[in-house]
């Protein structure tokens, strides 16, 4: 696996993580912004990592690095609302953040011959 694709899943599968916890996690405490500045480092590492791999149309950017736009973009946006005192535009954001990336996972996941579904595949194979 070429090195910035096991970067780009491991900070995915991290974001995953943070995120679920990060919803659990009693809001506004200590703790929940801890997490949620990791988190949302979590989410730009993988956004940028993104734009290095181009296997869906080789060697050009792709219909999926718009969604990595976005990430910024949403994720920015959340980080403001909370700076601005808009909880509720905030959640919403977040939330949004971390179902799109809950989307794009099991996608990648789902999608024929890309790495992570011939991975997963293989293992049940």
């Amino acid at each position: 696996m070429p090195v910035i694709i096991a970067v780009h899943v491991a900070t995915a599968i991290l974001s995953v993580i943070l995120g679920t916890t990060v919803l659990f996690a009693e809001k506004g405490t200590a703790r929940h912004k801890w997490l949620g500045r990791l988190w949302a480092a979590a989410m730009f590492a993988t956004a940028l990592s993104s734009f290095d791999i181009r296997e869906l149309n080789p060697g050009h950017f792709s219909w999926v690095h718009g969604l990595s736009l976005l990430t910024f973009v949403s994720v920015g946006r959340a980080i403001w609302a909370i700076r601005q005192g808009d909880v509720r535009g905030h959640r919403l954001a977040m939330r949004g953040s971390f179902i799109g990336l809950v989307v794009a996972g099991l996608a990648a996941v789902a999608t024929p011959h890309r790495l992570l579904n011939v991975i997963v595949t293989g293992w049940f194979a």
